[in-house]
């Protein structure tokens, strides 16, 4: 009968360390993905803290020397686009939207009408070649 006792906690011995071993494979693979998911944000964190320049421009003009002097307070530029055009939106020098001048709390801003899709932008670099 101690045979039998000692046989039947074997068994339930044996069968605890295979549950156990389970679980925390489970639980490892758990946290592994966690991990990553982690490192995966400090990636992205690193890259969203990269400075841009971002401009718009009204317009585009040229002039000779002799023109840029004679300008003084008061004085009026023409510009190549006409009223009502859209601005363009450059990010680093690259076009990447065109938009319309807005005002908010007394500020311009610019709303986007049209993005720049970046098969579009990968034709203007090859363009600009």
């Amino acid at each position: 009968m101690a045979d039998e006792e000692k046989g039947q906690n074997d068994s339930i011995e044996s069968e605890d360390p295979k549950v156990e071993e389970l679980e925390p494979g489970k639980d490892g693979q758990e946290e592994q993905e966690k991990q990553e998911e982690l490192e995966g944000s400090n990636q992205l964190d690193f890259i969203l803290d990269i400075p841009l320049e971002l401009s718009v421009e009204l317009g585009r003009t040229k002039m000779l020397v002799n023109n840029l002097l004679q300008l003084g307070q008061g004085s009026i530029v023409e510009l190549n686009k006409l009223a009502g055009e859209p601005l363009e939106v450059y990010i680093n020098r690259k076009l990447i939207a065109r938009g319309e001048v807005v005002v908010v709390n007394e500020k311009f801003g610019v709303r986007l009408t049209d993005i720049i899709t970046p098969m579009d932008r990968v034709k203007s670099l090859a363009e600009a070649s």
